[in-house]
């Protein structure tokens, strides 16, 4: 007979003894609070003034299409239409599989596309939007009771999804009567941003952690080469890396010899990112005790089966705060292609208040941008405090 012991079920306080002891537990914290709600009044009644009675909206919808991305010819837009439902489904499965506990997670995804439906968009847009849930619900649904073989196939459509979409969006050649090219000088606003930031961080990421390999490792040639190039990168800002990408380059290349800008720019945006993920990567590396790698070699493990399956998986674990921070930093890092003539979400807001009805509305347009950009931010905040919870991160 097996005896099963139930955790006592913590009582929850009422709303009045919650305040009291969180928040007006001495006079020191009562001030502060009071404080704190007369902040919020004074900052929040001023904004909610100007944003419901004096702001000029009009600027978003008119300009919502450049916002999105930029001038990529319309009647090719069925691309990232396409591209979007795709990720769409593959979300829904990886969110069955691996995520099938966290609730909130899946209702945030599957609530995302309705309320963006909400925007000033056509009939046809809201309903394409309508549909990215129900393909979403579609994926879960495909993977909720998912054997090898399924999970196989999502994480590899998973990694494959970002060069199919980088093909598709620039197309098969100008010969190509179903997929002509469209010059990267025609992609903009948030499609350039999350091209710069998806790839950034897919690339980056293994670079980093070679680099940060290399830098402990025995062989001195390695070691100083990784040494080298980590302190080089990390001394110099990301925009002399982004000016030396596209004004120095072009000097040093044969005439004839042209390398895309946009390509330019992300090489600059990777070989910055690496660097400092190499240095976060390298503190979760050197937090793992000795003795994990004196009962790996005791097992008879080689030394790249003990970095590989012992000590590689518990650094990532233990940095995997700070490496959501730099994904963070990179996604916002990302507004900096503007200053070399790149039409980025922040490139893209300066086009828009350059058109002559739009003059002046400065505030509107930035506020607009920062509430994507707090909303990317905000997600890859949260998705990472549920992976730490899931993980038992500062728990074990």
């Amino acid at each position: 007979m097996t005896n099963t012991r139930s955790r006592p079920v913590e009582a929850r306080p009422d709303p009045l003894t919650w305040l009291r002891q969180n928040l007006f537990n001495n006079w020191w914290n009562s001030l502060l609070t009071v404080f704190s709600l007369w902040l919020v009044y004074a900052l929040g009644g001023g904004i909610s003034v100007w944003a419901f009675t004096e702001a000029n909206w009009r600027v978003i919808p008119v300009n919502l299409r450049l916002f999105l991305v930029g001038q990529y010819p319309l009647t090719e837009i069925w691309r990232i239409w396409f591209l979007v439902a795709l990720l769409a489904l593959l979300t829904g499965s990886a969110l069955a599989i691996w995520a099938a506990s966290y609730r909130r997670i899946a209702v945030g995804f599957a609530l995302t596309p309705l309320l963006l439906a909400l925007l000033p968009f056509s009939l046809a847009n809201r309903l394409w939007l309508a549909s990215l849930t129900l393909l979403g619900l579609l994926g879960w649904f495909m993977a909720r009771n998912a054997n090898l073989s399924m999970r196989r196939l999502v994480m590899w459509g998973g990694v494959l999804w970002v060069p199919v979409s980088v093909l598709i969006m620039s197309g098969l050649g100008d010969e190509n009567p179903f997929l002509p090219s469209v010059g990267t000088n025609l992609w903009g606003g948030l499609l350039l941003t999350m091209l710069l930031t998806i790839v950034g961080i897919a690339i980056s990421f293994p670079l980093g952690v070679l680099l940060a390999l290399g830098r402990r490792s025995d062989l001195p040639i390695i070691r100083w080469a990784s040494v080298a190039y980590i302190e080089l990168i990390r001394g110099v800002p990301l925009i002399t890396l982004l000016f030396m990408a596209q004004l120095m380059l072009p000097l040093f290349l044969p005439a004839n010899v042209s390398i895309d800008r946009v390509l330019r720019a992300q090489v600059g945006i990777i070989l910055f990112s690496a660097a400092y993920l190499a240095e976060n990567v390298r503190g979760g590396l050197q937090a793992i005790p000795k003795g994990q790698f004196e009962a790996s070699y005791a097992l008879g493990l080689s030394g790249v089966q003990t970095t590989l399956l012992i000590i590689l998986p518990q650094a990532l674990r233990i940095a995997i705060p700070v490496l959501v921070g730099q994904f963070i930093g990179l996604l916002k890092d990302t507004s900096l292609v503007a200053i070399v003539g790149l039409f980025d979400l922040l490139g893209i807001a300066k086009t828009v208040l350059a058109q002559p009805e739009f003059l002046g509305l400065q505030r509107e347009v930035y506020a607009f941008i920062s509430v994507f950009y707090w909303l990317l931010s905000y997600g890859m905040s949260y998705i990472s405090q549920r992976l730490e919870s899931a993980l038992g991160l500062g728990q074990r």
